[in-house]
């Protein structure tokens, strides 16, 4: 059976994607904030199937808790196969542009914190040579936009850490899946006007669970995000910075996109 640590387990992706690795009789180790809230997930995952499912209620905030995590997962499951970091948080970017403090905790949550994550892990797996690190990061870290550059900049900066932790851990045959999901519809986007580009939750952690046991190392989801990015970098930064929705839909050379699609420039 797998043996699989998943931190954020309490977001509506994370839990999604521990429902799969329940039907498969997998061993869990959930980490998250609300102890209440990852009792009744325990449950609930148990009763789907899982072998063992043992938590771990933590302020994912507090590096110094950090070291401890890993080998607090692997002692209570005799080792670990997966690891999957799925937390964060969507901040208000005007907030965050007008108090310092705040943008720094943003940055906190959403980049330093996994990166110190990531290094235990990074360490932990590299010793067994063997294994997979999975990480949800953004299509937002794919280019800086200035409806959510503070959200962006920390999901850029850590899929850039993560792609060069993949190209250290390969040569021990540890795995890097880096995952970018677009919209999704969870709590994290409730405030968010809906429109065709969201993803079902359940969707998007059923990807993610094949990616994760197929080997895929980047993994867009839903899948036309992959196709959306690549035209949205190409764009040159002098167009880039002056856009707005109407002209991004007038422009001749991205007139394939439609004005729905815009919405990915000013999440």
């Amino acid at each position: 059976m797998k043996k699989v640590l998943i931190i954020g387990a309490t977001s509506t992706i994370a839990q999604e994607v521990s429902k799969c690795f329940a039907k498969e009789s997998a061993w869990l180790f959930l980490v998250g904030r609300n102890q209440a809230n990852i009792t009744v997930i325990a449950e609930d995952l148990r009763i789907r199937g899982a072998g063992k499912v043992e938590s771990l209620s933590l302020d994912l905030d507090n590096l110094g808790l950090h070291s401890e995590l890993v080998p607090t997962a692997a002692k209570a499951l005799g080792g670990l196969d997966i690891a999957l970091i799925a937390y964060g948080t969507l901040p208000n970017q005007k907030v965050c542009e007008q108090n310092v403090e705040t943008g720094l905790k943003e940055f906190m949550t959403n980049c330093i914190g996994v990166v110190s994550l990531l290094t235990h892990l990074a360490n932990y797996f590299e010793k067994q040579e063997s294994g997979c690190i999975a990480v949800i990061t953004s299509v937002a870290g794919d280019r800086g936009r200035q409806s959510n550059y503070v959200y962006g900049a920390a999901k850029g900066a850590t899929s850039i850490f993560l792609q060069g932790m993949r190209n250290r851990l390969s040569k021990v045959g540890v795995r890097v899946l880096t995952i970018k999901p677009g919209f999704v519809d969870t709590p994290m986007t409730a405030g968010l006007p809906k429109n065709f580009l969201f993803a079902d939750p359940a969707a998007v952690g059923t990807r993610i669970f094949k990616a994760i046991t197929n080997g895929e190392e980047i993994l867009y989801v839903p899948w036309f995000w992959r196709w959306i990015m690549p035209i949205i970098r190409t764009i040159p930064e002098s167009i880039f910075k002056r856009m707005k929705l109407q002209y991004f839909s007038r422009s001749p050379i991205y007139s394939c996109i439609s004005k729905e699609l815009n919405s990915c420039l000013d999440l």
